[in-house]
């Protein structure tokens, strides 16, 4: 590796000295790989295929409802219920026919953990008939508008 000490006849060296350039580069490069939020908590959910056509009969259902509480209480239908109760629930409204929706509805303030804990018993239990409500308070298109 040769380095460039100009000449020696008095001018001043016409290159620019790109190491310090490319050092800080590299130093910026580094930070934003070290700062970026690794992805690594999923929870893995089967959603229906797209490309499956419509049920032609619509059948009335009926609805249970999972909440789960800033307390981490989880609550069936607005009562409070264990772990172990909410499977045994869940596997009891698997012989309903037509199998009754559940839907789930996590507060804002509910602890993670909790929630996947659910949603790993919903999954597990077999249930097919599942949603999420609720979330659409959250969004800025939900929102009713303000009146006047």
């Amino acid at each position: 590796m040769g380095i460039s000490a100009g000449k020696d006849d008095g001018q001043p060296m016409m290159e620019m000295n790109t190491t310090p350039l490319i050092d800080v580069m590299l130093v910026l490069l580094i930070m934003f790989i070290i700062t970026i939020p690794v992805a690594t908590h999923a929870v893995n959910i089967d959603l229906p295929n797209p490309s499956a056509p419509p049920p032609d009969v619509v059948v009335k259902r009926d609805k249970n409802k999972v909440v789960i509480m800033p307390n981490s209480a989880i609550l069936w239908n607005g009562t409070q219920v264990e772990s172990g109760q909410l499977l045994s629930l869940l596997q009891a409204t698997l012989a309903i026919k037509p199998e009754p929706e559940l839907q789930y509805q996590p507060d804002p303030q509910a602890p993670y953990d909790t929630s996947v804990q659910v949603l790993n018993i919903i999954k597990g239990s077999g249930v097919t008939a599942f949603g999420f409500v609720g979330n659409e308070q959250y969004s800025e298109f939900g929102k009713a508008p303000e009146a006047k």
